[in-house]
C-alpha cells in the first residue's frame, strides 16, 4: 500500500462561493415563486400555490430549508470525525452536528409547534394548575415556552464554542451574521404569535398605517422570517464547510488547494 497522501484538489475559494451563492439563488428564488405564483395568483390552482407558499410547513420552501440543515450539521458531523481521527476529538462539534440534525428533522416534522399546541391543550384543560401559569407567561406561541430557552442555551454555547474554536479568516464575522438573522426571524415569529390587539404587535400598526389587509402584512412578514432562517442556516454552513477544509489541511488528509 502507498504511504502517499489522499489528494484532492479543491479551489477553496471558489468551491466556498459556488456553495453559498448555489443556496443563496434558491432561496431567493423560492421567494420569488411565492411572491408571483402564489401570492400574486399566477395560477388559479391551489395545489400549485400551496406547494410555492413560503409560509405552509408543506412546501418546497419547507423541503430545501430541512434539507439544509440536515447537510449544515453533516458538515459539523464530518468537523468532528477528522478530529477524532486526529486523535483530538473536539466534541463541541458532534453537539452542533446533532443540532442541525434534528433541527431539520424538527423543521420537516413541526416538531415545536406540535409539541407546543399539545403542552397549550393540556394546560387548558388543567384548567388554573401549574401548566396554565406557565402559559400565561408568553403572549405568543405556546411552544416558545418550551424550546426557547433550550434553543436558546444551545446558542449561547454554540457562540461561545465557535467564537474560540474558528480561526479562519472572516468566519467570526459569518457566525455573526448568522446569528442575527436567526435572532430577527425568531422575533418575527414572536410577534407573529400575538394577539391582534397586543400593544406590541407591530403587525397590526402596520396594517393600520399603510392601509392593507393583515394577510398581507402577516404573510410577507412570514416570508421574510423563513427567508432569514434559510439564510442564517446557508451562513452557519458556509463557516462549518471553511473549517472543514482548513482542518483537512492540517490533518490526515492533504487538500491542495488550487488557486
Amino acid at each position: 500500500m502507498s504511504d502517499q497522501p489522499i489528494l484532492f484538489q479543491i479551489p477553496e475559494k471558489k468551491a466556498l462561493f459556488v456553495l453559498f451563492a448555489f443556496v443563496l439563488v434558491i432561496e431567493v428564488f423560492l421567494v420569488l415563486l411565492d411572491i408571483f405564483v402564489n401570492y400574486g395568483k399566477f395560477t388559479d390552482i391551489g395545489a400549485i400555490r400551496r406547494l410555492s407558499n413560503i409560509a405552509r410547513e408543506d412546501g418546497v420552501a419547507t423541503w430545501f430549508a430541512s434539507t439544509q440543515t440536515f447537510f449544515a450539521g453533516l458538515t459539523a458531523l464530518l468537523i468532528y470525525m477528522v478530529s477524532r481521527k486526529a486523535g483530538k476529538p473536539i466534541f463541541g462539534w458532534l453537539i452542533i452536528a446533532l443540532f442541525f440534525m434534528y433541527m431539520a428533522i424538527d423543521d420537516a416534522a413541526q416538531i415545536h409547534e406540535r409539541v407546543g399546541t399539545a403542552f397549550e391543550v393540556i394546560a387548558k384543560r388543567e384548567g388554573e394548575g401549574l401548566l396554565a401559569s406557565i402559559l400565561n407567561v408568553s403572549p405568543s406561541y405556546p411552544w416558545q415556552l418550551i424550546f426557547v430557552p433550550v434553543f436558546g442555551s444551545i446558542g449561547l454555547y454554540m457562540t461561545y464554542f465557535l467564537w474560540r474554536e474558528l480561526n479562519v479568516s472572516g468566519s467570526r464575522i459569518l457566525v455573526i451574521a448568522a446569528l442575527a438573522c436567526m435572532a430577527v426571524a425568531v422575533g418575527l415569529d414572536f410577534i407573529e404569535g400575538l394577539d391582534k390587539q397586543h400593544p406590541w404587535n407591530i403587525y397590526t400598526m402596520l396594517k393600520e398605517f399603510y392601509a392593507v389587509e393583515s394577510y398581507t402584512v402577516w404573510h410577507f412578514a412570514k416570508v421574510a422570517e423563513e427567508f432569514l432562517e434559510m439564510l442564517s442556516i446557508s451562513l452557519f454552513w458556509l463557516v462549518y464547510a471553511k473549517h472543514l477544509l482548513h482542518l483537512l489541511k492540517q490533518q490526515g488528509v492533504r487538500v491542495d488547494i488550487v488557486h
